[in-house]
């Protein structure tokens, strides 16, 4: 437990590494960092966390790296991941975290742009990829393998073993303390802390350099709605977003580390679920994409329990409506008291039960997926940001009013307006200084101290932000109509038979789409008619496209006259990162998927 719990503490801290070391000294020996060994979680504390952290800021110094210097991260989930970040930037050195879904090319990039003179990757597998990168970059000069990784022949790097550079001795570690603290503390809040990488949905990822201050106001903005709306207790975290993504680098680790919290790291997207039961999170950082899934398999379930359930699920709907729009009354006391006492406890135990809340963010939220959620009893917040901003500006809270189709009030001390065009901008600690290299880019998005996001939107009467689309996204039609093709997509992927879509009709007179059906839909439906699930000749099945078409006539039921979408053809398979028309925070890459298949959209303007 924090002995001192103001929010007035977080001003005090010059940089991420006196955050982190206060709450080593506070803490000490209590669970820090979680992980699955030999099926077993096993914790790190924060006291020897602290001590891995100065031994392998030493190692880096050792090794010649300077202040300043560039170290790329390539590792999943896990706590030598948060580690090796906190020791990177305690010797001095700037964070370069890269996914792990990365190609050679996309290594060869940042590995070049970034000028990074060490490496820190987790296993041989992701090394793979890695080291072809590394020996042509001709920057990084030292590799340091989380687990064994085989090199070879000597080479014109030199390998390191973790092991050999974070030996758990503890004296060793007492001795190199002291000078480790007074190196970190000369870094200010001014100082850059990270480049993160953008993950390209238009283009070439630019390295977003985010400073000490932006990170520590994401954690200040953050805790100050945890502690004012749900209360700060001892947190515990399921850690699962990709670290090398700002979402979840500043509120799935940095934030964790400001309120004291432990985290747990999860053991991937397949075992998430008994991962969730297993750990019983308090806070969840997630993203859209995994609540849409989620709500597509409680449906299913619950359409298979008979009357009384869909009867309650029914009531929770309305009821959830209702409330999210301050229309429920003392009438309606008597439904929400069973509901608390049958529907939602079963949903609430899926999450482990002591769920405060899960905040989305990393794309839009469908306002329908959280009514979905608070209905049945899970505090779903929508938040709003960018990399550029560290990445938090925005998020909904109880006491200012949930409203599903807005992102909530900005973060404390960060500055919103609206420009004449509806773009928001964002001034505050919390904006990047600029992207790497790139003097260019950074006069185009940083004007006058505002960051001009690229967002479309409005605030409303309560103070809170509500985004209509990004400004290079909108569709403008041949009549001069602007259409959000979010939107529209958002509504297609709800329905059972759509997994995926994607919309265009800039400067056309419609809407067109391109469709990836559901595969569990897909099967079932298959399975029905007596065929063989045979996708590709299933596209050509009058009755299959029926089936579709179906669902987005109920999608086009909802919608204006330009928002409709009049035709529409079956993308080949899944848009995925594996294929580059995902980015692996989960958006469609617009430019990769139009052009693999801007003829067959072209054609549909012609039938």
């Amino acid at each position: 437990m924090i002995a001192n719990k103001s929010l007035d503490q977080f001003a005090r801290f010059n940089n991420l590494l006196d955050l982190f070391f206060a709450r080593a000294d506070e803490l000490g020996d209590k669970p820090f960092l979680w992980a699955k060994r030999s099926g077993a979680w096993t914790p790190i504390s924060w006291r020897q966390a602290a001590g891995q952290v100065a031994e392998l800021a030493h190692a880096l110094k050792d090794m010649g790296l300077q202040r300043g210097d560039r170290v790329m991260l390539v590792s999943e989930n896990r706590p030598e991941w948060c580690i090796a970040d906190l020791a990177i930037m305690a010797a001095g050195c700037v964070t370069v975290p890269t996914y792990t879904t990365n190609t050679e090319r996309d290594h060869q990039h940042i590995l070049d742009n970034s000028g990074a003179r060490a490496v820190i990757v987790s296993d041989a597998k992701l090394a793979r990829t890695l080291l072809p990168a590394v020996l042509r970059a001709g920057n990084a000069w030292h590799v340091i393998g989380m687990e064994p990784v085989k090199v070879g022949q000597a080479s014109r790097f030199r390998a390191h073993n973790w092991s050999d550079l974070v030996t758990g001795d503890a004296g060793r570690r007492a001795e190199l303390m002291p000078a480790i603290r007074s190196h970190a503390a000369t870094l200010t809040r001014q100082d850059t802390a990270c480049i993160i990488y953008t993950s390209g949905t238009g283009g070439a990822p630019r390295g977003v350099m985010q400073h000490h201050g932006a990170i520590l106001h994401n954690v200040a903005g953050p805790t100050r709605v945890i502690t004012e709306d749900f209360g700060w207790d001892d947190e515990v975290f399921l850690s699962f977003l990709p670290l090398s993504h700002a979402y979840e680098h500043s509120a799935g680790q940095f934030f964790p580390i400001g309120l004291g919290a432990q985290i747990y790291y999860s053991e991937g997207l397949e075992k998430l679920a008994s991962n969730i039961e297993e750990v019983r999170p308090t806070l969840m950082v997630v993203v859209p994409r995994l609540f849409e899934v989620l709500r597509a398999r409680i449906l299913k379930q619950i359409q298979k329990q008979g009357k009384v359930a869909n009867f309650l699920f029914e009531r929770a709907m309305a009821l959830g409506e209702k409330q999210l729009g301050g229309r429920d009354g003392l009438l309606d006391k008597p439904m929400d008291f069973i509901l608390s006492k049958s529907l939602r406890p079963k949903i609430q135990a899926r999450f482990g039960g002591r769920v405060k809340a899960m905040v989305s963010g990393g794309a839009p939220l469908n306002p329908e997926i959280g009514v979905f959620f608070h209905a049945l009893g899970i505090t779903l917040l929508q938040g709003y940001g960018q990399t550029e901003a560290a990445p938090i500006i925005a998020c909904n809270r109880p006491s200012v009013g949930i409203k599903m189709d807005t992102v909530g009030p900005p973060l404390a001390d960060t500055e919103v307006r609206i420009a004449e065009d509806g773009e928001i901008l964002v001034r505050g600690e919390l904006v990047m200084h600029g992207y790497w290299q790139n003097p260019e880019e950074t006069a185009r998005v940083l004007k006058d101290g505002w960051l001009h996001t690229g967002d479309i939107g409005y605030i409303d009467e309560a103070g809170r932000i509500a985004i209509t689309d990004r400004k290079k996204d909108l569709i403008v039609n041949d009549k001069g109509d602007n259409v959000s093709p979010q939107k529209v997509e958002g509504m297609l992927t709800l329905q059972p038979e759509i997994h995926q879509a994607m919309v265009v009709g800039d400067r056309r007179p419609y809407l067109v789409g391109l469709v990836v059906p559901d595969p569990e839909w897909t099967m079932e439906w298959a399975s029905a008619q007596g065929l063989k699930v045979d996708f590709a000749a299933l596209q050509a099945n009058p009755q299959f496209k029926a089936a579709v078409r179906a669902a987005i006539d109920r999608v086009n039921a909802d919608l204006s006259v330009i928002e409709k979408v009049r035709q529409f053809n079956f993308a080949d398979e899944p848009f995925t990162i594996e294929n580059g028309e995902m980015t692996p925070s989960m958006k469609i890459r617009r430019h990769v998927i139009r052009g693999r298949y801007q003829e067959r959209l072209d054609s549909l303007y012609k039938s």
